[in-house]
């Protein structure tokens, strides 16, 4: 057997460190709304940055919903009138019209770079629930939409999240989506719930998998909650012992 010298491993990190550089020099990393050059790819400009609300405490218990005034461990209103069928849910940012134009360009304009933006922000406001997480899964797209788009946005997300938690096990099929459903945008909450009721179903390969398993669900925006509800539904009667969900943004009402 030939030893490898030591320096090898030394000077294939250097070559790549010295052609990462090069890269950047020829294509600099830009921000994936503003198109200003930044330090590393997945960085927001300066400018643009000051356009997003990010979501801290407090907040709702259930849902994630930012409250104006420190409440303690309180349940938002919504969630006390219509309970959640997961057990919590938390977004990064607040949908407002920087991170709606942000998500997008990332979700329909190619701007997959984005999701370099995204991870940071998902790994600070959903700690606790990936740290509580047996399996993640993104909202799956139908086949129909997948062929589209050419990609499901909550898998990008989910991917790239998982690089910080190996240890995590990932299954991006463990729901399908079995209804070619119509756009949930524009339609009210009620709307919502029968437009994607009874669309999604659980992989017979996998529910095995699922079966007493804290699960958490990825997804790009939080609207009425009536796509995740449905998810989560899913998940709960295949055997799911919790489930919560965890999206980059979320509507939240005046």
């Amino acid at each position: 057997m030939t030893l490898q010298p030591k320096s090898t491993k030394y000077d294939k990190d250097k070559v790549r460190k010295i052609a990462g550089k090069a890269v950047d020099f020829l294509l600099p990393p830009l921000c994936p709304i503003t198109g200003d050059i930044v330090d590393k790819i997945g960085m927001i400009s300066p400018e643009f940055w000051h356009e997003l609300s990010f979501i801290n405490d407090p907040y709702c218990a259930r849902c994630g919903s930012p409250f104006s005034f420190d409440s303690g461990d309180a349940t938002c209103g919504a969630c006390l009138d219509h309970p959640p069928v997961y057990n919590q849910g938390r977004s990064a940012l607040a949908y407002n019209d920087a991170s709606r134009d942000m998500i997008l360009k990332f979700k329909h304009g190619d701007q997959l770079h984005a999701v370099k933006a995204f991870t940071p922000w998902l790994l600070q406001s959903g700690k606790s629930l990936i740290d509580e997480a047996d399996i993640i899964i993104p909202v799956p797209l139908h086949r129909m939409r997948i062929l589209k788009r050419r990609y499901n946005q909550a898998d990008i997300i989910a991917r790239d999240l998982m690089r910080h938690y190996p240890e995590k096990t990932y299954i991006p099929d463990a729901l399908l989506r079995v209804r070619n459903t119509q756009s949930q945008g524009h339609k009210k909450f009620e709307e919502r719930k029968k437009n994607i009721r009874n669309a999604f179903e659980i992989h017979p390969e996998k529910s095995a998998n699922i079966d007493n398993k804290n699960i958490l669900i990825i997804d790009d925006v939080y609207t009425t909650g009536a796509t995740l509800n449905e998810c989560a539904q899913t998940l709960l009667d295949g055997g799911a012992s919790t489930v919560n969900v965890l999206t980059v943004a979320r509507v939240v009402k005046e």
